[in-house]
C-alpha cells in the first residue's frame, strides 16, 4: 500500500541533484610510504623528499590518492614494510628475490647510472675495464657493485661513504671512484661546491638500473595500490608533467 508520505519521499528524491561519484580511494586514508636517505633521489632534507618521492606523490595524486611519507634506514624500512607498517617503499631496485614479496609497477622514469668519476685533469677511457688494471679505484664498504665491475677484478680501496671517496679522489689517493652519477652530482652541488670543477663524470656508465616505488605482493591491497601508481605515472607521461618533474629534480640524467 502506497501512502501519501511514500509519494512525497519519492518526489523529494527525484528532485535531488545527481552528484558525481567520489573518486576511487576518496574514502580511504593516504598511503603510508617509506624511503631511505639516498639523495638526490630520496631524502628527508630534500624538497618534496627528493625526485623519486615527488614523482610518486604526483602520480598517486593523479590517480586520486594521497600519501604519507616516512624515512627510515634501509634495513629498517624493509623490515617495517614486510610486517605491514608501510604500504610501499619508494626508491627500490628490482631483483628476483624482491619480486617474491614486492609488486613492481612501471618504473618512475629515474635511472641510477653507476660508473666512474675522475679528476678533470686526469680523464681516461673507461669503456674497457680491463685497461684499468693497476689503478686505485675507490668504492664504499658494504655497497653492492655492478657484476661487470666485480668480474674485472680491479684494485679497490674502501671508504665509509661516497663523500669520503670523492675527497680521496681530490687528494690523489685514488685514481677513480665508483659512484652513482646522481649521487656524485648532488655531492658536488652541496658539500663539495668549491671543488666541483676539479671532478668529472666519465661516460659510459657501467650499469643503468631503473628506480621503482613498490607495494606488497602478499597483501591484497598491494595490487590496487600498484594499479593506482601505474595509472598515475601513465597520465603524467601523457601530459608531459613527468618529464618536467624529472628535468627539475634529476638534472644530471
Amino acid at each position: 500500500m502506497t501512502t501519501r508520505r511514500d509519494s512525497l519521499l519519492r518526489l523529494a528524491a527525484a528532485a535531488l541533484p545527481l552528484l558525481p561519484a567520489p573518486p576511487a580511494g576518496a574514502a580511504e586514508g593516504p598511503l603510508r610510504l617509506v624511503a631511505t636517505e639516498f639523495p638526490p633521489y630520496t631524502g628527508s632534507a630534500l624538497p618534496g623528499g627528493g625526485v623519486a618521492c615527488e614523482v610518486t606523490r604526483a602520480a598517486l595524486r593523479q590517480a586520486g590518492r594521497e600519501m604519507e611519507l616516512s624515512f627510515r634506514p634501509w634495513a629498517r624500512a624493509l623490515l617495517e614494510f614486510q610486517r605491514g607498517d608501510h604500504d610501499g617503499v619508494i626508491g627500490t631496485w628490482r631483483s628476483e628475490e624482491r619480486e617474491r614479496t614486492m609488486r613492481f609497477p612501471p618504473p618512475l622514469g629515474i635511472v641510477n647510472q653507476v660508473g666512474f668519476m675522475a679528476r678533470t685533469d686526469r680523464r681516461r677511457r673507461i669503456d674497457d675495464l680491463g685497461a684499468l688494471a693497476g689503478l686505485r679505484i675507490g668504492v664504499v664498504h658494504g655497497y653492492v657493485n655492478p657484476p661487470r665491475f666485480d668480474a674485472a677484478n680491479l684494485s679497490v680501496e674502501g671508504a665509509v661513504d661516497d663523500l669520503a671517496n670523492l675527497r680521496k679522489l681530490l687528494a690523489g689517493r685514488v685514481d677513480l671512484v665508483l659512484i652513482d652519477k646522481g649521487v656524485g652530482a648532488h655531492l658536488l652541488e652541496t658539500q663539495l661546491r668549491e671543488a666541483a670543477g676539479r671532478l668529472t663524470w666519465l661516460d659510459p656508465a657501467i650499469s643503468e638500473i631503473p628506480l621503482y616505488t613498490v607495494f606488497s605482493k602478499v597483501r591484497p591491497e598491494g595490487e590496487r595500490f600498484a594499479a593506482a601508481l601505474s595509472r598515475g605515472v601513465g597520465e603524467l607521461q601523457g601530459t608531459g608533467r613527468l618529464a618536467a618533474l624529472l628535468h627539475q629534480g634529476a638534472r644530471w640524467q
